[in-house]
């Protein structure tokens, strides 16, 4: 690199150290792999099950009590249809793989906040 470019790396290869790399931009040696794949924590499924379940039941009541005005009994159903869905989905997502704590945390989250919303309807 006398000229002070980069070495085409279809015409050559670049040296580094004692090994060549194919890429003039590469930072890391060609031994060297950052790890770089996507691993899921719990605490994702978690959060994800909470604010699904927090935004999903108000909307929930105020569809079926406000606009509906269906009686305390179906929206109770509702909520709690709502919930088993919720909690399905984050057992699907990857908490059945995460540990016990996570998954009594996210199904316990999930009865409390139904739980509230059992108390707003007074069921």
């Amino acid at each position: 690199m006398p000229d002070g470019r980069y070495p085409d790396p279809r015409e050559e290869d670049i040296i580094y150290d004692d090994r060549r790399i194919s890429r003039p931009d590469v930072s890391l040696p060609d031994w060297e792999v950052p790890d770089s794949t996507y691993r899921p924590v719990p605490i994702v499924w978690f959060t994800r099950a909470l604010i699904l379940q927090i935004i999903l039941q108000p909307v929930l009541f105020a569809v079926l009590a406000g606009l509906l005005g269906l009686p305390r009994v179906i929206l109770g159903g509702a909520a709690l249809l709502l919930t088993a869905m919720i909690g399905f989905h984050a057992w699907e997502s990857g908490i059945q793989n995460s540990a016990s704590g996570w998954r009594i945390a996210t199904f316990l989250i999930l009865a409390v906040t139904l739980g509230f919303t059992l108390l707003v309807i007074q069921v």
